[in-house]
């Protein structure tokens, strides 16, 4: 476990060095970073959760944009409860997750 600005972030590492988690776990990290309590995340709050795993430097707001636009279907500028599945390929691409069936 690390503490990133007064959360705890479970890290998992896989003999490859990924993170692995179930989607269950999935989920309930990304709501870790619903700063406003809304139910859904924000650019900016994906953005936190991007930094929170190492990933981006530079690139945080670029990957967090793109990973807005690869799961918000209904193009309200936020991932909901029911778009958070389609941040899956997202993650193990830009965050090094890796999504397992346990």
């Amino acid at each position: 476990m690390a503490f990133k600005q007064g959360r705890v972030v479970k890290r998992s590492v896989s003999s490859k060095g990924k993170r692995e988690m179930t989607m269950e776990e999935f989920k309930l990290w990304l709501k870790e970073f619903d700063d406003d309590g809304d139910g859904r995340i924000s650019k900016e709050e994906l953005r936190e959760a991007i930094r929170s795993v190492g990933g981006g430097g530079w690139f945080t707001t670029w990957k967090s944009g793109r990973g807005i636009r690869s799961a918000d279907d209904n193009r309200d500028g936020f991932i909901s409860d029911n778009e958070i599945n389609n941040l899956v390929d997202f993650a193990k691409k830009q965050l090094g997750v890796k999504i397992v069936p346990y």
